[in-house]
């Protein structure tokens, strides 16, 4: 059975019932938003890169959820508008992925809505 899609603009609305689903989210790839994900155990998490930032500060959420056994990717900040989860998920394109993502057949130049329609009921 695939997993059920969630479009929420900020990752700190998943909640245990989301275990499993395939978040797709407006919040930015850094920390403080892979602990929420973290918390609400989603199959894939995506979030938006933010610009990447100092110290790659907004991709930081990949490299968390991989060590959380958590899949994860970014859309790039120039595809998408950050906070705006439907624009992730209609308008992004993905530009990193952790290694767990690329196990589920996520890549670099794919669209954020080809990737949700492979992997869910959506």
């Amino acid at each position: 059975m695939k997993p059920e899609l969630r479009v929420v603009d900020s990752i700190t609305e998943l909640d245990v019932d989301d275990t499993g689903c395939v978040a797709v989210s407006g919040s930015h790839g850094g920390i403080s938003s892979a602990r929420f994900a973290a918390a609400g155990r989603p199959l894939l998490s995506v979030f938006n890169d933010a610009g990447i930032g100092r110290d790659e500060a907004g991709l930081a959420a990949l490299a968390f959820l991989q060590s959380q056994g958590l899949a994860a990717c970014t859309v790039t900040h120039v595809s998408a508008r950050i906070g705006d989860a439907r624009s992730t998920l209609n308008d992004g394109i993905i530009g990193r992925v952790n290694p767990l993502a690329a196990g589920l057949g996520v890549a670099a130049g794919q669209s954020c809505l080809a990737v949700v329609q492979a992997l869910t009921k959506a």
